[in-house]
């Protein structure tokens, strides 16, 4: 039996445990309700998508910025998001949410970058895409894993039609056709979205077996069926006559890709004149340069380059530190 000192110590132990926990588990209810019902509004009130331009995230602060200016200077002052990007009315914000297991909250934002619509997913924020207009938006998370160079990775992506609101949370369960038959495998992950102008035609990747594949989908028919091999992140250009995708070209897990453009009607390919690897969604900033982002130099997490779509040319640097480009018309 414990004396009545041991008792009492046992007592403080157990009271001063109960505090801590009753204040963490007041601490998580407390930063769920707040992200729960804090706005995502940009930090500037006068700050939206009705003057066009390149807008992208500012990685220094987080920010949707807005810029070059004609003297090279930027206009901060849009919501804080790790992946954007915007077309039509609407615009697409990714953001990472604090806490294990990860999680993400997309965004949904009108063109004064209010929100509209918000959807909790697993994973972290990776890919993010809206049809040309607005209606149509999807985003890809990073389940397990953080990088398309190893093996050991897993994808959600998720489709939202604004029209009639019917979110899809993971295109995982859509009938694929590979090589001519319908293909079944446990292993199968889609990621990087591209919609066609029509609202209904979309473009995607597809792994599984251990390859990459460009798919063609029909969301209406609930259809997908693999176009090629070796093709990653594609992007529809403005007069969806062509694709800009990223190609494995070595076995190196540091330089593996090389980005390409794929000529639809005619389905040949050519390599763009940028030599460094590029592991990212490019996204068009007209039907005749394509833009993307860089490691940066300087400290900085990444630049925005761009390429003309034909081949020929050179690499261009757009704008110091900035990822997830999008020119807003």
């Amino acid at each position: 039996m414990k004396s009545r000192p041991q008792q009492l110590r046992l007592a403080l132990v157990v009271a001063a445990v109960l505090v801590l926990a009753g204040g963490s588990l007041g601490y998580v209810l407390h930063a769920r309700h707040r992200d729960r019902l804090s706005p995502q509004a940009p930090v500037n009130g006068t700050f939206s998508l009705d003057e066009p331009g390149l807008y992208f995230r500012d990685p220094a602060t987080g920010l949707v910025t807005r810029g070059p200016g004609p003297d090279g200077s930027r206009a901060p002052g849009g919501p804080s998001c790790d992946r954007f990007y915007a077309a039509g009315d609407r615009a697409l914000c990714l953001r990472k949410l604090p806490g294990i297991p990860a999680r993400t909250q997309a965004l949904v934002l009108d063109r004064q970058l209010r929100e509209v619509r918000r959807v909790t997913v697993p994973g972290i924020p990776n890919r993010a895409r809206v049809s040309a207009s607005g209606r149509l938006l999807s985003w890809t998370t990073f389940a397990t894993g953080d990088s398309y160079a190893t093996s050991a990775f897993s994808t959600r992506t998720s489709v939202l039609n604004l029209n009639t609101g019917y979110l899809i949370k993971s295109m995982e369960e859509i009938p694929l056709t590979l090589d001519g038959s319908r293909h079944h495998a446990p292993d199968v992950n889609y990621w990087g979205v591209t919609f066609a102008r029509d609202d209904n035609r979309f473009y995607a990747t597809v792994s599984t077996k251990g390859r990459t594949h460009l798919v063609e989908g029909d969301l209406r028919n609930w259809t997908a069926t693999a176009l090629r091999e070796n093709a990653e992140c594609p992007s529809l250009s403005p007069d969806n006559s062509r694709i800009a995708f990223k190609k494995k070209v070595s076995d190196d897990p540091a330089a593996p890709w090389r980005l390409y453009v794929l000529d639809l009607p005619t389905m040949r390919e050519h390599p763009l004149a940028e030599p460094h690897s590029v592991d990212d969604q490019a996204a068009w900033l007209d039907d005749m340069t394509v833009a993307y982002a860089l490691p940066g130099g300087d400290g900085r997490a990444s630049d925005i380059w761009s390429v003309p779509a034909d081949g020929t040319g050179a690499p261009r640097l757009v704008m110091p530190g900035g990822s997830s480009p999008v020119a807003v018309r």
